[in-house]
């Protein structure tokens, strides 16, 4: 009862292609590989945003004070 041996194995595959047939499994796999590349890219950007020595926007510490008046729409 341990482990299948290759002929189950075989016989399993056999009975997956002609369900879905080839056509089918071809469009999957092609899917299912651009979702893992797609993954890895976005892992490989989000890793070089973090990086210490990527480009980073730094503010001088500086306050400026204003005030922000609303403005007044009338019809001329």
């Amino acid at each position: 009862m341990g482990s299948f041996s290759i002929w189950h194995w075989l016989i399993v595959l056999l009975i997956i292609v002609l369900v879905f047939g080839t056509k089918k499994l071809r469009n999957i796999g092609a899917d299912l590989g651009g979702a893992v590349r797609g993954f890895k890219d976005g892992m490989k950007s989000g890793t070089d945003e973090e990086k210490p020595g990527a480009q980073q926007q730094v503010t001088s510490g500086r306050t400026i004070e204003g005030e922000a008046k609303k403005e007044s729409q009338t019809k001329a």
